[in-house]
């Protein structure tokens, strides 16, 4: 019996993740089409090439925020918004296949289902330090916790974004593509995705665009000096 708390506690947070799940999907699915563009298709045939597949398949989210999207059950999706940056000659073919390579590395590497685990842990890690900080500051107890299970989140997630870049610097260049559409899409994501504000780094889910671009430029130095 000592254990029923916990046990409840881990069933509640699986449903929370399960239900947040199948609304997502149900999302993607009413908002979304197959991904069929003249000048996206042949960098799709060269990715999956690459890979010895056939072409990678995508889909279009059809929103308007400039985003690229992996599901957890391993579709590829790119927001309208981006396909209009596109078609609008912001950016290039070869930089949202940087985009589409990167999403696949979320999928490879089996992001979704660690972000089940970190879902599950950033919200027992909130619940535990509300219910002890509450007695001892009340008022302020919860809202500590939440900046501490927000920053722990928000550093697993950051992993996951290197981790992915590195993927797709190395199906890029197998691809014949090389890194530089990766770098030069990262040059103009904060003017393409408007300013992230003034939240401090470790509270940001994704690293900062310089930490990224330095961190794909000495990897791609370290692979032509191998």
């Amino acid at each position: 019996m000592k254990y029923t708390p916990i046990i409840l506690l881990i069933l509640y947070l699986a449903a929370m993740w399960f239900f947040s799940l199948w609304r997502l999907k149900q999302e993607l699915n009413q908002k979304s089409t197959p991904l069929n563009h003249p000048r996206l298709t042949p960098m799709l045939e060269r990715l999956g090439r690459a890979m010895d597949l056939p072409p990678v398949r995508a889909h279009v989210y059809e929103v308007a925020p400039v985003n690229g999207l992996a599901a957890p059950d391993g579709r590829i999706f790119l927001t309208r918004g981006f396909l209009d940056k596109l078609d609008a000659g912001e950016v290039t073919p070869e930089e949202l296949a940087s985009v589409v390579a990167h999403e696949l590395g979320h999928v490879a590497h089996g992001h979704a289902r660690r972000r089940m685990i970190d879902f599950a842990g950033q919200n027992a890690i909130r619940m535990a330090l509300a219910g002890v900080l509450g007695r001892f500051i009340p008022g302020l107890g919860a809202w500590i916790a939440g900046i501490v299970a927000t920053a722990v989140a928000a550093r697993l997630s950051r992993e996951d974004e290197f981790e992915a870049d590195r993927f797709a610097s190395a199906l890029m260049i197998r691809a014949g593509l090389g890194t530089e559409p990766q770098v030069s899409l990262f040059q103009k994501l904060d003017r393409l995705m408007g300013n992230r504000g003034t939240a401090p780094a470790w509270l940001l889910s994704h690293p900062p665009t310089a930490r990224r671009i330095a961190a794909i430029q000495a990897q791609a130095a370290r692979w032509r000096q191998g």
